[in-house]
């Protein structure tokens, strides 16, 4: 599944939700991280965009495509 660029939208987290920052991916419903820094974040969402196309790909569910939106992070 290289090559596939999901937009990544991330935002921070307030103090009550522990602080950091959350990315999410709105292509892959439920694909979220989070990080201590937007850097992190964007670093953790890689791995979450991987794991969850290998779920779908396991449970033989489709891969949706990427969409052709731009993402602007907050």
């Amino acid at each position: 599944m290289a090559g596939r660029d999901y937009a990544v939208i991330i935002e921070p987290l307030s103090e009550d939700d522990g602080g950091g920052f959350l990315a999410t991916v709105p292509d892959l419903p439920g694909c979220m991280s989070d990080g201590e820094t937007r850097a992190e974040a964007a670093r953790a969402i890689e791995d979450a965009i991987s794991a969850w196309i290998e779920e779908a790909q396991r449970l033989g569910r489709p891969v949706p495509s990427a969409s052709s939106h731009l993402a602007l992070a907050s």
